[in-house]
């Protein structure tokens, strides 16, 4: 690129003049058309605006109807603690279960008990089963419903088997192997309810599938747990699952 002259010469007055002017300033006649370009060099980049990750909010109970990710489950670890208290305690003295906790003989006279061996075991690999099942689906009933639907499913379909275990005899009927399948068939209903509406939650069915089998072959071959109790237990909870929307949480 040709640079422009220092100065030009005005054709009237003969005075050096500026380049960068059209008219003469001591005669004002005109010596060019238009004046150079000024060369202003490179041009400079234009500065980038920083784009910023977006921020998510917490989710809205009408974004996702009924999740509330961030509430711990109070009631269900309230649930899995007392339980692991009550095989602290069993270790230490056996005889304790048989005589204040668990439903070891017909307890008709004491109907109490039918609630109180749901967390009496004495079996640590049955406990595992059952505890891991609680944990799991408790946890995800109570994030969507809140903590009583959970604790009443728990506590009454866990009785009810094993009171119906009492009644035709099968005995004893230790640990929560019915109160976990009530859960795990109450989230059952829920989850495929929500399928047929529309919204796949992407749930892992075949370990659903894995831990009901696990739970039913623990209450089957596991002397301490009752397989009545097992099947009533998940029956109440498959029932229950159906009103579950009625204590949908809302934000």
């Amino acid at each position: 690129m040709s640079e422009p002259d220092l100065f030009v010469v005005c054709k009237n007055c003969s005075a050096e003049v500026s380049p960068y002017v059209t008219e003469c300033p001591y005669c004002g006649q005109r010596v060019r058309k238009r004046a150079p370009k000024l060369d202003m060099g490179a041009p400079a980049e234009p500065k980038q605006r920083k784009i910023r990750a977006p921020k998510l909010p917490k989710l809205r109970g009408d974004e996702i109807p009924g999740i509330a990710p961030d509430t711990r489950p109070y009631g269900t670890l309230a649930l899995i603690a007392l339980s692991l208290v009550t095989v602290l305690v069993v270790t230490a003295k056996p005889l304790w279960l048989i005589d204040h906790v668990g439903v070891v003989f017909s307890s008709t006279d004491e109907p109490w008990k039918y609630a109180s061996t749901l967390f009496a075991y004495d079996n640590f690999g049955y406990a595992f089963i059952a505890l891991i099942c609680v944990g799991i689906f408790g946890t995800q009933l109570e994030r969507r419903f809140g903590i009583f639907p959970v604790l009443v499913i728990f506590l009454s379909a866990g009785a009810a088997g094993a009171a119906a275990s009492d009644a035709v005899d099968v005995l004893p009927a230790l640990g929560a192997n019915g109160a976990a399948l009530a859960l795990l068939a109450a989230w059952y209903v829920d989850d495929r309810r929500a399928l047929k509406g529309g919204d796949d939650r992407e749930s892992d069915m075949l370990g659903v599938y894995v831990l009901v089998g696990a739970l039913l072959l623990c209450s089957a071959a596991t002397r301490e747990a009752s397989i009545v109790a097992a099947v009533v237990g998940g029956g109440i909870g498959y029932l229950a699952g159906y009103a579950l929307p009625v204590f949908t949480k809302r934000a």
